[in-house]
């Protein structure tokens, strides 16, 4: 399993939901959560590693540390179809990084507060909600399932400058889980 980087056209495409039950999605998200660990990632989808299946795995909380400096716990949870069933008024920019577009980060606008319906690893239906850097995570992950990158959502012009700042990292041999 590889992380799928920017321009591959499988990140433009929208995903299929998952089939309730379908026993290889467990399998898919333990490679998925592996692979995002091993680039220091917060969040994958799974376009990202070429799979066009609405799953999400997501962990904030590592490679975070505790107040004294420890190095937080895993907590890695799934999102097999989720979808965003409420969200805030307010919206909020900030910095965003993404494993497919390696070596840059971009001021992104999105909602301060989600609520997402999805079904866990295990097809139990939950809901998750979220602010600060998870509720963020959510819809960014959620964006990749739509076939929605970094890209599309800066302005035209700051997108053309972001493009060429993403060419010169990549020809500076920029890898996944750099920004």
């Amino acid at each position: 399993m590889r992380i799928i980087t920017s321009p591959d056209p499988l990140l433009r495409e929208v995903c299929e939901p998952v089939e309730i039950g379908d026993k290889s999605v467990k399998r898919l998200a333990k490679q998925m959560l592996r692979e995002m660990y091993k680039d220091d990632g917060v969040g994958l989808a799974a376009p990202q590693v070429g799979v066009l299946k609405r799953i999400v795995v997501i962990d904030t909380q590592w490679p975070q540390e505790d107040e004294k400096g420890r190095p937080m716990k895993k907590n890695p949870l799934v999102f097999i179809n989720p979808e965003i069933i409420e969200h805030s008024d307010e919206r909020v920019k900030n910095l965003e990084g993404c494993l497919s577009v390696p070596g840059i980060s971009c001021e992104i606008e999105r909602w301060s507060w989600v609520k997402v319906k999805c079904f866990d690893e295990n097809f139990n239906e939950v809901i998750r909600e979220g602010d600060g850097l998870f509720g963020r995570c959510m819809q960014h992950e959620i964006d990749h399932l739509d076939g929605i990158t970094l890209f599309e959502r800066l302005s035209p012009l700051d997108r053309l400058a972001k493009l060429e700042e993403y060419k010169a990292a990549v020809e500076r041999g920029a890898k996944p889980g750099e920004c």
